[in-house]
């Protein structure tokens, strides 16, 4: 059967026209599971497999699901220290496939999502990954943007005013029941907005369950999902990380971040911000405001997917259970700003 939002013969028709050596057998594909924005397929094509990722369903946001964006920063970030998939294609004509799309390889390793798969690892080994993790994230914005052609990604200046507001426009965009507090974290965050250093590429959703990671070695094979990378400060993908990993971390079994954090025998939020301040040889300032903003951040997000499957505009398992998510993260969000 094939998965919903791929229609294989429109992407057979387009790979014998512009890269024929990608269709060389009968095409099939499954929906990798997991994804709560964009969409991620795995394609066969005779002994090929190769990735290939689409906006979701229906609702889309303005430029939240840029594909030539991902394209572009694997593209750039191929010859760095920084693992990332190869990029193969991109097709920017939303005719297609509906949406526009683009393939990269497929690259080895797991993806680790969840306490069932977690548990199991020794404490040595679970450090291990968490501190993989943050070494490939200092490494990341250690990477001068000019030296990989990416000077022009994004206007750093002003980056973290225009994320708050960018947010509370996504939100207006999915607002569709009262969601107490959150105007009030906006509010509190857009009068406390600090100072930025040097611009540095920014991810804009890293976490454990973005990457790759090689089961033998615990090494990071891949850094995946980049649909939210432009230039702006890289204290708040420290600050977003903390979210997943404290704030949604001490909730175990939710859908966004299932529990993996030092609750479950992984370093805690210090120890990774110490391992990135020696990796990277910066200090590292209080990150209250930048976590408060990844709270934000991602209850917007999850109220978009949240209003997406209210409309049957979902793809895949647990958009059921987003929308809950939002309360706790607001909340967090103010608790964060109090400390």
């Amino acid at each position: 059967m094939t998965p919903a939002g791929l229609d294989l013969t429109a992407l057979a028709g387009y790979l014998a026209a512009h890269r024929p050596e990608l269709a060389t057998g009968q095409l099939s594909a499954t929906l990798v599971p997991g994804g709560r924005s964009n969409l991620t397929y795995i394609v066969h094509s005779g002994d090929l497999a190769y990735v290939l990722r689409r906006p979701p369903l229906g609702h889309v946001l303005a430029t939240a699901h840029d594909m030539s964006r991902e394209y572009r920063v694997i593209s750039a970030l191929a010859d760095t220290a920084v693992p990332v998939p190869r990029a193969l294609l991109l097709c920017p004509d939303a005719d297609v496939l509906g949406a526009p799309f683009y393939l990269m390889s497929r690259v080895p390793g797991m993806v680790y999502r969840s306490r069932a798969q977690t548990d199991g690892l020794t404490g040595e080994r679970r450090a291990g990954l968490a501190y993989a993790m943050i070494d490939t994230l200092a490494d990341l914005h250690a990477v001068d943007p000019d030296a990989v052609g990416l000077a022009d990604f994004g206007h750093p200046d002003g980056y973290l005013a225009r994320q708050v507001r960018r947010w509370a426009q996504q939100l207006d965009r999915s607002r569709s029941r009262a969601l107490p507090g959150i105007d009030e974290l906006r509010d509190r965050l857009a009068a406390a907005v600090p100072g930025s250093g040097p611009a540095r590429i920014v991810h804009g959703d890293y976490r454990l369950d973005n990457l790759l990671v090689d089961p033998g070695t615990g090494a990071v094979t891949a850094v995946l999902d980049w649909e939210m990378a432009t230039l702006g400060d890289p204290l708040a993908d420290l600050g977003l990380l903390l979210t997943y990993w404290e704030v949604l971390g001490a909730a175990g079994g939710n859908p966004v971040a299932d529990g993996l954090g030092p609750q479950a025998g992984f370093p805690d939020g210090a120890a990774l911000i110490a391992r990135y301040a020696a990796r990277s040889g910066t200090a590292i300032p209080n990150l209250s405001w930048y976590t408060a903003l990844g709270c934000y951040k991602l209850a917007v997000i999850c109220e978009g997917i949240h209003y997406r499957y209210t409309l049957g505009l979902t793809v895949g398992d647990g958009f059921d259970r987003l929308g809950a998510m939002v309360a706790p993260l607001v909340a967090g969000g103010l608790t964060t700003l109090e400390d």
